[in-house]
């Protein structure tokens, strides 16, 4: 019993280990060797895909070898990259450090696989505790972190995977529990993953989904003054249904229920509905592996064989996460709706977890189960504690002579280098009285999960209005230091482009007057100009303004002699950067188009027009102060 203790403390370690280099890998494959979508996104996926297959040997290796020596192998190369990615200077370094850390943990995973026949407490442990770490960080996960601190708490993560994986012997399967069990409970590892990270047990979701703005915000969400911690719930929903074995007469409809549940929580996680989604995610998850944490027949296979089924299921299933996970990132190059891909993994989840022997009683003993739960939403629900971010709205002052604007396409806080520095925009937009975002994320499971618009607000002291884009927890934003009285959004139809737009109005209160201010950031189709949108955009903005001072702002796609930037001069509206032209923002190293844009309603001025020089996106930032009429 104690060999399975520690084999579940080792397996629940190294998924923390291997959740962090992911949340490396994937913005950087996105961002170093995507380029932004400037690598074609058949090549991209080919990329990213060629590492999970290439595990697929990983399997016939560990049988080769052994799995003890291969674990140990894989699981130091594993926690190497893991501390290498936080020392990494960014680009070429990190993106090859982040791909052998990844090849490492799958490998581990596998040689993991053939040792363990009981998965699941280990799985959902580690899912788990690596949320409420993630919370208790405030979506800034440790990699990215510097200093003592930062430092210190990574090595001590390390280290205790590794001090949990030396020791540990193979453990024979025990009386009940032949050797052949465990198989569906890998395959589930590499789903339950994915469905974890983007909506279950995603802190930045959990965040979002408190922030939802009252009466005057429809379908908008704002900074919330303080944040109720329903982590804790989720938390403690996915631990209870995943560890605690259900009563002999709710097994037969728990089979049922938790499928069901994970189904319509990643249903409602497509429409919008954030609350409700990973509640219920997290409920159906943790019930789906529990159904699969069984002592299956044996039969005749030999324990040799059923070791490396299971390591082929662990890897196998980790090949539906990379597919589903490019599927979903593809999307926004191709132009294909991708709400599809989580429901289609609930939906496999759901018939694996169906498709199987009833529950057995889980490896841990009931004292472990219970200091388990209790620790880890004990941490989740302290977030509050250590990360409240003092953003309530502030008050009206005297109206100011003039409003300093910026307007920023950050690129969800990754710089040129690749790795997430929020304190480089920050610095480059602090002093500004109002910032007009795009492409940040709350969440983002594509780029690691950061809550990224909190963290920057939080650096800037600004309340925010954020409005969904392209994805629930993708898009736009408006930061103000004026109060927000009301806002709407409005999705802009695609007219050929693959990604998804909106446009965001929020009405800012100057103390006494009122500043209507309009966020954006266009889609072009393919090889065109987004021309369609750029009208409808322009109207409605006019519309929104009803003859208040208007600013306008953000990625618009275009230059100024395209047809789409004449259609906002068709709309009567100014451009505020005129006189500074040619203002180039893009690309940030090497500027060359004028793609990033602040117009104004005739009347309002504007003065210090400028696109200071950093590298924090791969775009520039532009700023402007305007004088009200």
């Amino acid at each position: 019993m104690r060999h399975r203790h520690l084999s579940t403390v080792a397996l629940a370690l190294g998924v923390a280990v291997f959740l962090d280099v992911l949340r490396v890998w994937l913005p950087s494959v996105i961002t170093l060797f995507g380029r932004a979508a400037e690598t074609p996104a058949e090549l991209l996926g080919a990329f990213a895909l060629g590492w999970f297959l290439l595990a697929l040997a990983a399997p016939t290796v560990v049988r080769r070898l052994g799995a003890r020596p291969v674990g140990l192998a894989a699981a130091g190369v594993l926690a190497a990259a893991r501390l290498a990615l936080t020392a990494a200077p960014g680009g070429g370094a990190q993106l090859w450090l982040a791909c052998a850390g990844l090849l490492a943990g799958l490998t581990w995973l596998a040689a993991t696989a053939a040792r363990v026949d009981r998965p699941v407490p280990g799985l959902a442990l580690g899912l788990a505790g690596a949320a409420a770490g993630h919370a208790l960080l405030g979506t800034e996960d440790l990699v990215w972190r510097g200093g003592a601190l930062g430092w210190t708490l990574s090595v001590a993560l390390v280290a205790a995977f590794l001090a949990a994986t030396v020791p540990a012997p193979p453990p024979d399967a025990g009386p009940g529990e032949p050797s052949a069990a465990g198989r569906r409970a890998w395959l589930l590892c590499g789903p339950a993953l994915l469905l974890a990270n983007q909506i279950a047990l995603a802190p930045a979701v959990w965040a979002a989904a408190s922030g939802v703005g009252p009466a005057g915000f429809p379908g908008l969400s704002r900074a919330p003054v303080g944040v109720v911690p329903w982590g804790a719930l989720a938390v403690a929903l996915f631990l209870v249904t995943a560890l605690y074995r259900p009563s002999a007469r709710l097994v037969r409809p728990a089979r049922v229920l938790w499928p069901v549940a994970l189904l319509a929580g990643a249903v409602l996680f497509v429409a919008g509905r954030l609350g409700p989604a990973y509640l219920l995610t997290a409920a159906g998850l943790g019930g789906c592996l529990a159904a699969t944490d069984t002592a299956a027949p044996g039969g005749d296979v030999p324990p040799g064989r059923a070791a490396t089924r299971r390591g082929r299921a662990a890897v196998g299933g980790m090949v539906v996460f990379a597919v589903a996970t490019v599927a979903y990132y593809a999307a926004y190059d191709l132009g294909y709706p991708n709400g599809w891909v989580p429901v289609a993994t609930a939906l496999l989840m759901g018939l694996v977890a169906v498709a199987g022997p009833s529950w057995s009683a889980t490896e841990l003993s009931g004292r472990a189960r219970r200091w388990s739960v209790a620790a880890l939403v004990l941490a989740t629900a302290l977030v509050p504690v250590f990360h409240h971010t003092p953003l309530s709205a502030p008050r009206p002052g005297v109206a100011p002579a003039t409003v300093r604007m910026a307007a920023y396409n950050i690129r969800m806080g990754f710089g040129l280098d690749g790795r997430l520095d929020l304190d480089a925009v920050a610095r480059a937009l602090r002093g500004a009285d109002v910032v007009l975002l795009s492409e940040v994320d709350r969440g983002w499971w594509l780029n690691g999960g950061h809550d990224t618009l909190a963290l920057l607000a939080a650096r800037l002291r600004m309340p925010y209005v954020f409005a969904p884009a392209a994805d629930p927890v993708w898009g736009d934003a408006v930061l103000s230091r004026f109060p927000a009285r009301s806002g709407r959004t409005r999705p802009l139809p695609a007219h050929g482009a693959p990604t998804g737009a909106q446009v965001l109005g929020v009405t800012l209160d100057l103390g006494g007057r009122e500043l209507a201010v309009v966020a954006t950031h266009l889609q072009p189709p393919p090889g065109g100009d987004p021309v369609e949108q750029a009208r409808e955009a322009a109207t409605f903005a006019r519309g929104y303004a009803a003859g208040r001072p208007l600013v306008l702002g953000g990625d618009l796609n275009s230059e100024p002699a395209d047809p789409a930037f004449a259609e906002f001069t068709r709309a009567g509206l100014v451009d505020a950067l005129a006189a500074a032209r040619p203002l180039r923002t893009s690309p940030a190293d090497d500027p060359r188009t004028q793609i990033d844009h602040v117009f104004v309603s005739p009347g309002v001025t504007a003065a210090e027009a400028r696109a200071p020089r950093t590298e924090a996106s791969d775009h520039l930032p532009v700023r402007v102060t305007v004088a009200l009429p």
